[in-house]
């Protein structure tokens, strides 16, 4: 188990088309001043708009040129480093698949291999987050976080518990999420500890009965079949205090693979020892108690 120390994060300027579009409407109304964001729109600060660049009040310019470039991709977020524009995209050694941020209404998204790990249809990364959070309200005590991502399930759960435990297998995440602005209390909150591990062997070394509820978000079952399994949610079942109550992100119950996923998911559950697992849809999951 590796507990990942306070990393100091750099907040570079980071944009998207939603930020990019702001702008350049602004020059074609002819104005001089536009309300914008630095960082994706968690913060709103003035830009001055010059025939050749857009000045923000850190010092911080951007060219015609960048505005368009953002503009044109819809699918990207950039960051500013050195007067550079980068688009935020790696390559994850460990995974072999890419990952990337994509601008949403508020937070972005994770891509890895082309394929959204949030929600983003009829609603939001952090709306998402919130809804499972909101599903095992009230939180309080310690509470684990099995699959880290950008951090909004953990940050969410943070307000009101304890303490929050996260667990992310791939650096490449937590290097995208230390670039993403609404990422900022994963690495800044102290309620939060972060892991670097596989939650199916983390798992193993917390003891019975440590935490008050889980938070279960994995990949797909194509890319974490063991975070499935009967094996994972005794061990859930076996951290959990007494009463203590988990969620687990299942899919669309109303997709054919959902109805799929939930039979086999439920049966699992009931079989590891929870009790009245039932469904939430508009969190895409359940909810089970221990005891």
């Amino acid at each position: 188990m590796t507990d990942m120390k306070t990393i100091e994060i750099k907040p570079y300027p980071v944009f998207s088309h939603f930020q990019a579009k702001a702008l350049y409407d602004a020059k074609q109304a002819g104005r001089s001043v536009v309300v914008t964001s630095m960082d994706l729109g968690v913060h709103a600060i003035e830009a001055q708009i010059h025939q050749e660049q857009v000045s923000f009040p850190d010092g911080t310019l951007l060219t015609w040129d960048d505005i368009v470039r953002i503009m044109s991709d819809t699918e990207a977020c950039f960051y500013l480093c050195d007067s550079s524009l980068h688009p935020i995209r790696l390559y994850s050694e460990q995974s072999g698949r890419s990952y990337s941020l994509m601008p949403c209404a508020d937070a972005p998204a994770l891509i890895i291999a082309g394929f959204p790990m949030h929600r983003i249809k009829n609603i939001t990364p952090l709306k998402a987050a919130a809804a499972m959070v909101d599903a095992i309200q009230p939180l309080r005590g310690a509470v684990l976080d099995t699959a880290t991502g950008l951090g909004y399930t953990a940050i969410a759960a943070a307000a009101t518990a304890t303490g929050v435990v996260t667990v992310e297998l791939d650096p490449a995440s937590l290097q995208i999420a230390q670039l993403n602005p609404w990422s900022a209390g994963l690495f800044t909150d102290p309620k939060i500890t972060r892991i670097a591990g596989d939650s199916a062997r983390e798992i193993e070394h917390f003891s019975e009965g440590r935490f008050s509820a889980v938070i279960h978000d994995p990949p797909t079952v194509s890319l974490a079949g063991d975070l499935y399994s009967g094996l994972f949610y005794r061990e859930l079942f076996r951290v959990l205090k007494p009463g203590g109550r988990l969620f687990h992100y299942i899919a669309d119950p109303e997709s054919s693979t959902g109805k799929r996923l939930y039979k086999g998911v439920i049966r699992r559950l009931y079989d590891a020892g929870f009790s009245n697992v039932t469904q939430k849809p508009h969190a895409f999951g359940v909810v089970a108690f221990k005891g």
